[in-house]
């Protein structure tokens, strides 16, 4: 089968699910959406393994009114916020070509407006523009971006809440030390905690090139904990970037991994399996030992 039939075979897999006419299978739908979703189902997908849309059809007509009608009454006004979000727009699109337009900067206003507005206790931060681009991206409607971006929002507050972003930076430091010690960097002049941080808490979207973030998130999604998974990508993509940062200077390596190159995705999902593997069986064995 050549790579042409084989991308026909696998779309036609996902329409199979999706196409169901009953109820959709969300766990042949995850099984499938770890290795990559088809560009044009992507939206479609991510609804459904977001649980933003139901798995039952026969409800799926009256959620969609329900949230609709949801989203038009929601508050959607804040100047103050919306120059500041229109600026971090502006600066977002001249890096990420997909998103440029006038109508999808009113759209960032509007969604990040209306979750800022239905939770006071978020602050307005730039990095809620790099968090909301792919949903605005991959679905067809405002109002699903929103619902889908506010399900990311909460799983990420709920994360958070169970364990702070100071253990895990620490957790990461360790797991850095342990995977890749030759990489690690002891050099005070580039500053682990600066870049990790952003990593892990942002889910690498504002480092991540834009087309290497919606892949990710493809797998993120399917999974039943992302999070627990994440800092393994986030091992795997400096294994990845190792032989060009050991060539740079200590300024570039910070620039790089702020602002990471093009990424075989495939490749880092599959080796962040392996540390994951890995860092099991050596806690493990440590736990034997004692």
């Amino acid at each position: 089968m050549n790579h042409d039939e084989e991308e026909t075979s696998y779309l036609t897999d996902f329409q199979e699910i999706l196409q169901s006419e009953v109820y959709v299978d969300l766990e042949r739908l995850r099984i499938l959406a770890r290795h990559g979703v088809p560009s044009q189902l992507r939206g479609e997908v991510w609804k459904y393994l977001l649980g933003v849309q139901q798995a039952d059809r026969s409800r799926e007509l009256s959620s969609c009114k329900a949230r609709s009608e949801e989203y038009d009454q929601m508050d959607k006004e804040n100047s103050d916020i919306a120059k500041r979000i229109r600026a971090e727009v502006s600066r977002y699109q001249r890096r990420v070509p997909q998103l440029e337009g006038k109508e999808n900067v009113q759209v960032f206003v509007n969604v990040i407006l209306a979750y800022l507005n239905s939770n006071h206790d978020v602050e307005y931060s730039a990095s809620l523009v790099a968090l909301c681009a792919p949903f605005i991206h991959v679905l067809d409607t405002e109002c699903d971006a929103y619902f889908c971006f506010e399900k990311l929002m909460q799983a990420m507050e709920e994360h958070f809440l169970n364990v702070s972003l100071k253990e895990q930076v620490a957790q990461f430091m360790t797991l850095f030390r342990c995977g890749l010690p030759e990489l690690y960097f002891d050099d005070e002049e580039v500053d682990i905690n600066e870049w990790s941080t952003s990593w892990l808490q942002n889910l690498l979207a504002k480092e991540m090139r834009f087309e290497n973030l919606v892949r990710l998130w493809d797998s993120y999604f399917a999974m039943t904990d992302p999070f627990a998974f994440h800092p393994f990508v986030c091992l795997s993509i400096l294994l990845c970037v190792k032989e060009a940062l050991e060539d740079l200077e200590q300024s570039e390596i910070r620039t790089m991994l702020l602002r990471l190159p093009l990424l075989n995705m495939e490749m880092v999902i599959a080796d962040a399996y392996n540390f994951r593997h890995e860092t099991i069986e050596r806690q493990m064995s440590e736990n034997g030992e004692l």
